[in-house]
């Protein structure tokens, strides 16, 4: 029984010493693993701490750009609030000189010592435009013509030729219905245009009576012009004519304004040398120009005689027969009346004016055109 014992404690110790060494080996595991965690641990708060740190010292940054765009917006603001300072400032500036011109020219405007509206001038004017063609063989002496157009009841044309080696240019006229003798004085402007669009322009003075064209016989050199002034051997010319004075173009007048209304008017218009007889409440009434110089604050309300300038008493006359009601417009004075309605503001006058071109003229449409525009006849302009 004894061998057997003893062999079964061999059995055992070597089992126990087997059980003994697994404990240790698991307990050494154990505190690898320990030691590990620890390291893990401590690199894993190195990690936090260095990323802390890099948040703490961003966030620092941060600030600091921030203030440093807070100060400069703030410095923005501040020039901002400067410049529009200075602006405001200015534009006070501004607004206070014109406030002072403003002041000065009302001053000026109303002041009863003076007006400006008895001398408003009717200025007549027209331009005459033409293309001759072949001027190349123009022939010595020979006048070469444009059509005629009918301007202030006067029919106007140009002519030019060959004269001497040079260029003749003139203006003409041909009163359409003269009352005996006549007279128009004139500016005349003459234009000849280069193919470079140079142009050579020149101006002369001249009263048309018995001589009906009046111009330059040596206006430029012909083989100066073939050379610069013709366009495929074609040559254009313009004039502009601006009336001075016309006498002895009016037609019969029907009703009177001269001394023999004395008693049935209050102030005296006087234009040129002929007075016209009226009514101040009268004219007012029909013309916000005349209202305002007769009834006004200026020094001619108060005068029995008041002058108006720049402007034709036949033209004044036929006005007033309009604004008296009478018949008196025709195509020879449509265009005189018309510019003088204009010029004084007479709504009745312009109404008389497009109601004759309308329904009674013989004026070619373009003609009419004309006139509705230069004079702003407002029912007229949708026949464009």
């Amino acid at each position: 029984m004894a061998p057997n014992e003893e062999s079964n404690m061999i059995y055992n110790t070597e089992s126990e010493s087997t059980v003994c060494l697994e404990n240790n080996q698991l307990i050494a595991q154990t505190g690898d693993i320990m030691r590990t965690e620890a390291t893990s641990n401590a690199a894993l708060l190195v990690e936090i701490q260095k990323l802390r740190s890099e948040l703490i010292a961003t966030n620092e940054e941060n600030k600091r750009n921030q203030k440093e765009a807070v100060k400069e917006l703030e410095s923005k603001m501040e020039n901002i609030k400067k410049d529009n300072k200075n602006n405001l400032n200015e534009l006070s500036e501004k607004l206070q000189s014109i406030e002072s011109m403003t002041s000065q020219i009302f001053k000026t405007n109303v002041n009863p010592e003076k007006s400006d509206v008895s001398s408003l001038k009717s200025v007549k004017q027209l331009r005459l435009k033409h293309v001759f063609t072949d001027a190349t063989n123009f022939v010595e002496n020979a006048n070469n013509l444009s059509e005629k157009e009918d301007h202030y009841n006067v029919n106007w044309y140009m002519c030019v030729n060959r004269n001497e080696n040079h260029l003749g240019f003139y203006v003409f006229c041909e009163p359409i219905a003269p009352k005996g003798e006549w007279s128009i004085r004139a500016k005349l402007e003459f234009k000849v245009a280069s193919i470079n669009q140079d142009v050579v322009i020149r101006t002369c003075k001249s009263t048309y009576q018995k001589h009906t064209g009046w111009g330059f016989p040596k206006y430029i050199d012909w083989e100066e012009m073939k050379q610069w002034y013709l366009v495929s051997g074609n040559l254009s010319v313009e004039a502009k004519v601006t009336i001075i004075e016309t006498t002895g173009l009016g037609k019969e007048k029907l009703r009177k304004f001269d001394e023999s209304q004395k008693d049935f008017s209050d102030v005296i218009l006087v234009v040129r040398d002929t007075k016209f007889y009226v009514l101040k409440m009268f004219l007012a009434a029909q013309s916000s120009i005349f209202k305002a110089l007769l009834l006004g604050n200026f020094s001619e309300s108060k005068q029995l005689e008041v002058t108006l300038n720049g402007i034709d008493p036949d033209d004044f006359h036929y006005f007033l027969e309009v604004l008296y009601g009478e018949s008196a417009i025709d195509d020879t004075n449509v265009e005189d009346v018309a510019l003088l309605a204009d010029m004084y503001d007479a709504p009745t006058a312009i109404r008389k004016c497009e109601e004759f071109l309308i329904e009674k003229s013989k004026k070619t449409l373009e003609k009419k055109l004309e006139i509705a525009i230069r004079y702003n006849l407002e029912r007229l302009k949708p026949l464009e």
